[in-house]
């Protein structure tokens, strides 16, 4: 029996483009709709379940920023992000507001459907993971995606919880930025690419706001990144 199509939602004004993807994708199981709006696209967001959301920036009236903001209140859906070219900006700032990943316009569809395949492979095979890994003060659900410290859960984007397991599999030892890319990002790690560093970024963030400083995560510069056990710590 053959696997239910994937649910992809794609929030963007561009009508046209929406139908090419909605077209190129079908082959793939890849089931996709599309809302014009951001305001239309929360409101599918509600009533839907979709596995994965592409997202454009430049949106009228609520901006796809504005947009991935209240996602992120309430869903840990993966989210694709669409840039313009050259707008490092709203590249960082997408991925620090919980974007998994970002395309610039224009695109190849090929790298789009590259994309999320490489989502769609991590958040399924999670799904059949078992087991737990701790770290210091953490717990790390491998299959319900849960990070606890001192009994207070932790939220993490999808593409964060992976970055922070692969680097508790293996603490104390630096893994490489490259192989990072390769195994949470599903791509090669590209000079000037900033989006594992803002990754980390967010992570440190939020285990900081939670009060964890043990274990910690250490960068090695240009190299990678290590999580950091302090043994004599709490």
């Amino acid at each position: 029996m053959n696997a239910p199509n994937a649910k992809i939602l794609i929030i963007d004004d561009d009508r046209e483009l929406g139908e090419m993807l909605a077209e190129f994708l079908a082959p793939d199981h890849l089931d996709v709709s599309a809302c014009l709006s951001g305001e239309d696209g929360l409101q599918a967001l509600r009533d839907g379940s979709y596995e994965l959301l592409i997202l454009d920036i430049m949106l009228p009236g609520m901006n796809g920023l504005d947009v991935l903001k209240e996602v992120r209140k309430g869903s840990d859906i993966p989210v694709i992000m669409l840039t313009a070219r050259g707008e490092d900006v709203d590249r960082i700032l997408g991925l620090e507001f919980g974007a998994d990943d970002y395309l610039a316009k224009p695109f190849n569809p090929r790298e789009l459907l590259a994309r999320i395949k490489a989502i769609m492979r991590r958040t399924r095979s999670n799904e059949r993971r078992e087991g737990s890994v701790s770290v210091g003060t953490l717990e790390i659900d491998v299959r319900s995606r849960r990070v606890v410290a001192g009994g207070q859960s932790i939220r993490l984007t999808g593409t964060e919880f992976e970055l922070l397991r692969c680097l508790a599999e293996s603490p104390g030892e630096i893994v490489s930025k490259e192989q990072l890319a390769r195994d949470v990002l599903g791509r090669r790690h590209m000079p000037y690419d900033r989006s594992i560093d803002t990754h980390i970024s967010n992570v440190r963030r939020k285990l900081s706001d939670a009060g964890v400083d043990n274990p910690s995560i250490r960068s090695q510069r240009g190299v990678g990144y290590l999580l950091l056990v302090d043994e004599h710590g709490s």
